[in-house]
């Protein structure tokens, strides 16, 4: 058997796996919230149960936060998580803890046709994939093609500095600048980040803030209020945010592209892109994609697709334990 688990700041998805000939069998999948327990060992426990358990050959966790020499201090919970002591724990031989854009990469590689849609056709070629995620924050990956086979690599690059290209970005540069200081990639591109370009906006006077958007707003998610509203096109101050935010996106999705040289692909995964996903098809974000200067054609043959499959980061850690598994034996 193989465990795997999504380790995010809101829930925990653990799940059992077993091996039927090349492909990977889901068992069991439970959700927790994360703040109702102390410890991720306290979660396998509960998920394990207290009796017999099963046999686990080898385990992979998904880490939201950096992962460095196998040990990760979570971003937005209090756990310091260590592979040896989770493999002491679980009595596995193999324990690996990975950043979880980097598990979300492994995941696109296992993902059905029906999980992916299609925006930009692209040439099919071997080579690197870049992965890109707006969610609650931004994340980035790169999965590295050897010749043979692909490998995640984990970033932070969503913290990289924000490049705008436009006078309204430049704009919106120092609007966020007299704030934060530091303007990341992910202040602009990230549930928060579409709440920012909606304050830019609302700020600026491009539209007046009506009384019964405020109230939503206050009342909801400001970024999941402002991409609602956007998508059915009831407010300017919306429309346009949700209109900068695609753009944005585009860009930066093409920047990781030509850091990664991608020609193997672009996936934009995540939990935003499925929800906007028509907003992502009118042509926006394509084009700030493949906006690039000289190196336009080459992003033009770039294939990029959107993952709609939550799951992605739970099927890449489960066969990324699959792989520890093939190698210790």
């Amino acid at each position: 058997m193989i465990l795997a688990g999504d380790v995010g700041g809101t829930k925990i998805v653990i799940g059992l796996f077993e091996q039927a000939g090349d492909r990977l069998l889901a068992v069991r999948e439970e959700t927790f919230p994360s703040r109702s327990y102390a410890t991720l060992e306290a979660i396998l426990d509960r998920f394990l149960g207290g009796g017999s358990r099963p046999a686990l050959r080898s385990a992979c966790f998904g880490v939201a936060g950096p992962v460095i020499e196998g040990r990760s201090k979570t971003t937005n919970l209090p756990w310091e998580l260590d592979e040896l002591a989770l493999g002491k724990a679980l009595q596995v031989p193999r324990v690996k803890l990975l950043n979880d854009l980097e598990a979300a990469a492994y995941g696109m590689l296992h993902l059905d046709q029906a999980d992916l849609c299609l925006l930009q056709p692209g040439l099919k070629r071997q080579g690197n994939i870049a992965v890109i995620a707006a969610g609650t924050g931004l994340g980035q990956a790169i999965l590295y093609w050897d010749g043979e086979c692909h490998h995640p690599i984990a970033s932070e690059g969503g913290h990289a500095n924000f490049a705008p290209q436009t006078d309204l970005e430049v704009d919106v540069l120092n609007y966020l600048r007299k704030e934060y200081g530091h303007v990341s990639c992910e202040r602009l591109l990230s549930g928060p980040g579409l709440f920012n370009l909606y304050r830019f906006l609302r700020d600026s006077d491009y539209a007046t803030e009506p009384d019964w958007l405020r109230q939503r707003i206050a009342q909801g998610d400001p970024g999941t209020v402002v991409s609602q509203v956007g998508l059915a096109g009831e407010h300017p101050l919306c429309t346009r945010a949700l209109d900068l935010f695609c753009s944005m996106y585009g860009a930066e999705a093409g920047n990781l592209a030509l850091k990664a040289f991608a020609v193997g692909g672009v996936y934009v995964g995540g939990g935003i892109a499925p929800k906007i996903l028509s907003r992502l098809q009118d042509g926006a974000f394509i084009h700030a994609f493949t906006d690039k200067g000289r190196l336009s054609d080459l992003m033009r043959s770039i294939e990029v697709k959107v993952a709609l499959n939550p799951r992605a980061p739970l099927i890449g850690a489960a066969h990324y334990a699959l792989r520890l598994q093939d190698r210790r034996s």
